[in-house]
């Protein structure tokens, strides 16, 4: 039988010490909330870091906190007024990866691909306040086929209200192995070319945000981000991040609910095939699924490249007005961005964004 031994807690550099249960020395230092490592989280910019704690509370489950800003240049509805249902899936990415390195062993330099990830968010609770969103983050690990694919279990909540729920599953891979899978891609650019189309058509207000060009053919358009985006591209890979996916399903399902409006993400499913590449064109694709849940809009989305599936995801929310779209340039970078540097894999780009 194993010994009882008090819960543990990650401070902000990963480590982990037991709780004491004395009294504290009045004159100790308070301890001060900081992030978690960015590179736990695979993160190159601090304020992209969603999370702040950690503890173990039984043998594979643990209580995390994190905070989401008032104002975030990328991840906002469309008013402004609210968090964003990608911040929610982005999160649950940061945990998959950060317990794999702070409780489960796997080395900084391991490369994680994506099979899965999806969650559902509750709008009616994610209105932003007048102060930082702090979050209680309930986590399962899992372990499947021998340990070879991990994934999380979680339960987001703010105060006592839950704003989001949801799942992954991830492989990891050593850097050797890493470098005879991808080859030649290593070196590979981004061909983006600017198009001209107001964001509002897909339910954008900046103009750097787009990652979708119009083709001649319906419903069909070419991944096409802006390669230098702060968020999408917040470090050096040498494919397009989930994140980038993730986006162009989401502007993909706006444009096909029509002139006018935009849909509001509550609920997605993302399954990953392949790395999708940055020298060779892909293709979304959007479809209207048919649903019985009334004023709910549903799509399935997929990515081809080189006529095979790269991605897939099922999106369903509301519609809402397209949002009032600001112009080219608004921002003051759209046209200064320098494209990220390829030819060396960064920690893990493989599940980067």
């Amino acid at each position: 039988m194993r010994s009882a031994t008090a819960p543990e807690t990650k401070d902000a550099r990963g480590s982990s010490a037991p709780q004491r249960s004395e009294q504290k020395d009045p004159l100790e230092r308070p301890r001060l909330t900081s992030t978690v490592p960015r590179e736990y989280v695979h993160r190159a910019s601090l304020a992209e870091v969603f999370l702040s704690s950690c503890k173990k509370i039984g043998e594979n489950t643990f209580a995390l906190t994190g905070q989401w800003p008032r104002a975030h240049t990328f991840f906002n509805s469309p008013d402004g007024r609210s968090h964003d249902h990608l911040q929610a899936v982005e999160t649950i990415r940061q945990i998959g990866i950060f317990l794999a390195h702070s409780e489960f062993g796997v080395p900084l330099g391991h490369q994680f691909v994506m099979r899965d990830i999806s969650a559902t968010t509750y709008p009616e609770h994610l209105r932003i306040g007048n102060s930082p969103s702090d979050l209680a983050i309930e986590t399962v690990f899992t372990r499947e086929r021998r340990n070879t694919i991990l994934g999380v279990d979680i339960v987001i909540r703010r105060g006592e209200h839950v704003v989001a729920t949801g799942d992954g599953h991830f492989t990891c891979v050593s850097p050797a192995a890493y470098r005879r899978l991808r080859g030649t891609a290593l070196t590979t650019t981004i061909n983006h070319r600017p198009t001209g189309r107001a964001p509002s058509e897909y339910g954008r207000t900046l103009p750097i945000d787009l990652v979708l060009a119009p083709t001649d053919r319906p419903n069909v358009w070419r991944l096409n981000p802006v390669p230098g985006h702060p968020v999408m591209f917040d470090h050096e890979g040498d494919h397009m991040p989930g994140m980038v996916l993730l986006e162009a399903a989401r502007q993909a399902a706006c444009a096909l609910a029509g002139p006018g409006n935009s849909v509001l993400p509550t609920a997605t499913v993302n399954t990953f095939q392949q790395y999708t590449e940055f020298g060779v064109p892909c293709w979304i694709e959007a479809v209207e699924l048919p649903t019985r849940q009334r004023g709910v809009f549903s799509v399935q989305v997929t990515g081809l490249q080189n006529g095979q599936q790269v991605f897939s995801t099922q999106l369903s929310g509301p519609r809402i007005p397209s949002p009032r779209a600001f112009p080219e340039g608004f921002d003051g970078v759209t046209a200064s961005l320098p494209s990220p540097r390829v030819g060396v894999v960064p920690v893990a780009a493989s599940v980067s964004g």
